[in-house]
C-alpha cells in the first residue's frame, strides 16, 4: 500500500484506529489503560508511524483514546465515570437497590462462570486463578475492608472477561460502581462473622475449580447460589437489625 498518497494514508488510520478499537473491545487493553510505546504499536500492526499517530487521533477524536502531557496516550473510561448519569446515581444513591443489584449480578456473573468454563483460555484461567490466590491470601491478613471487596470484585471480573463476550464484558464493567457496593455489602457485613465466610470461602472455590475445570453447568449454579447465598445472609442480618430496633423502641415506651 502506498503511504505517501493522503487518501490510502487515511485509510490505513481507519485499518489502525480499528484494530486498536478491537484490541479495547476485546479486554486487551482496558480502560484508563496506557498505550504501549508508539514503537511497539507500529511493530505489532505493521503499520507506518504516519499511519500510527493518524489513527491514534481518530480514536482520540472519537473520544476512545486521551493523550495528556507527561502520561501520553491511553484508553479513556469509556463508561462515562466522571458524568455519571442521574438513573446511575439515584441506584447508586437508594439502598433499597442493593437486592436489585444482586439479582443483576446472578444473572450476569452466572452467564459469565458458564461461558468462562466453555470458553475461557490457559491465560484467562492462570489470570483467574492469581486473583484467587490473590483473595485467599488477603485472609488472615490485616487487609482492610475496601482491599477485600476489590479482591473479591477483581476475582469475578476475572472470571467474566474470560467468558470472551465483549458485551457482557463491558456491562459488568460499566457498572463497576454499583456492582462494587454489593461487594462492599458482603465484606463489610459478612466477612467478620465466621459462619457465613466460611460459606463464602466454599463457594468462591467451588465456583474457581468449576470454572478452571471447564464445567460450565457446575460453573453456572456455584456462581448463582454464591450470589443467592451472600443476598439470603444480608436479608436476614437487615431482618434481625429490624427486630432489634423495633424491640428497644418497645422497652423506651414507644408503639
Amino acid at each position: 500500500m502506498d503511504y505517501s498518497n493522503p487518501n490510502s494514508s487515511r485509510h490505513v488510520a481507519d485499518v489502525v484506529a480499528e484494530q486498536i478499537e478491537r484490541l479495547i473491545v476485546d479486554g486487551v487493553l482496558k480502560p484508563r489503560q496506557a498505550l504501549p510505546s508508539e514503537r511497539r504499536l507500529v511493530d505489532k500492526l505493521g503499520v507506518s508511524r504516519t499511519a500510527l499517530r493518524e489513527g491514534l487521533k481518530l480514536l482520540r477524536a472519537r473520544g476512545i483514546i486521551e493523550t495528556s502531557q507527561g502520561r501520553g496516550s491511553f484508553v479513556a473510561s469509556l463508561t462515562g465515570r466522571g458524568e455519571m448519569s442521574p438513573l446511575m446515581y439515584l441506584l447508586g444513591s437508594q439502598p433499597r437497590t442493593l437486592y436489585d443489584l444482586f439479582e443483576v449480578r446472578g444473572l450476569l456473573e452466572a452467564e459469565s462462570a458458564r461461558l468462562a468454563a466453555l470458553r475461557g483460555t490457559q491465560a484467562d484461567y492462570a489470570i483467574i486463578t492469581r486473583r484467587y490466590q490473590e483473595m485467599v491470601a488477603a485472609q488472615g491478613q490485616e487487609t482492610s475492608q475496601s482491599e477485600h471487596a476489590h479482591l473479591d470484585h477483581a476475582f469475578h471480573l476475572a472470571i467474566c472477561e474470560a467468558s470472551h463476550n465483549p458485551v457482557l464484558v463491558h456491562t459488568l464493567r460499566s457498572l463497576t460502581d454499583l456492582l462494587l457496593s454489593s461487594v462492599f455489602a458482603s465484606v463489610n457485613n459478612l466477612y467478620h462473622r465466621d459462619p457465613q465466610k466460611k460459606i463464602i470461602d466454599r463457594h468462591h472455590a467451588r465456583l474457581y475449580n468449576a470454572v478452571v475445570g471447564k464445567l460450565p453447568e457446575q460453573a453456572r449454579k456455584a456462581a448463582a447460589e454464591h450470589i443467592a447465598s451472600v443476598c439470603g445472609s444480608l436479608r436476614e442480618i437487615e431482618q434481625e437489625e429490624q427486630r432489634l430496633v423495633r424491640a428497644t423502641l418497645r422497652l423506651q415506651g414507644w408503639k
